[in-house]
């Protein structure tokens, strides 16, 4: 996927929505295009790598305590939280039967972005929070 194309792509996530064109740019050159075969593990639960993926093509499953969960299609993303705490991974991810394309950033590359740039982290902010909301709608049991 060229340069131009993963830009655009970014824009178009909830996880980067309204961020100005030169920060896309900045992201997209950080980051690095990843292509997973069919059934390889990307994730592992509990492991220590960290960095952001964003799917570009294909999908995979999701796991979390050996409890499957929604899979990830094209648009999500995956490794924000660890991105930012730096903590093991919460959950376990197994590519789908196409394999998978992602964009992958490090936290390396991601700090300086989000130091230089406060919207980057408010945008962060944002999906974070809408992602604790819908799990606090689908928890059972009193809140």
């Amino acid at each position: 996927m060229s340069y131009e194309t993963v830009q655009k792509f970014l824009a178009s996530i909830d996880l980067f929505e309204g961020l100005p064109d030169e920060v896309l740019s900045d992201l997209a050159n950080r980051g690095t295009t990843l292509i997973t075969q069919p059934g390889t593990p990307v994730v592992e639960q509990g492991s220590s790598g960290a960095g952001l993926q964003v799917v570009l093509a294909g999908s995979a499953e999701v796991s979390v305590n050996g409890i499957p969960r929604a899979p990830l299609a094209v648009g999500d993303f995956f490794g924000e939280i660890s991105l930012i705490d730096g903590l093991p991974r919460s959950a376990s991810i197994v590519t789908g039967p196409d394999g998978m394309t992602t964009f992958a950033l490090s936290p390396l590359a991601f700090a300086p972005v989000v130091k230089e740039n406060p919207t980057v982290a408010q945008a962060l902010l944002k999906a974070l929070c809408a992602r604790i909301r819908a799990l606090e709608a689908n928890a059972t049991g009193p809140a």
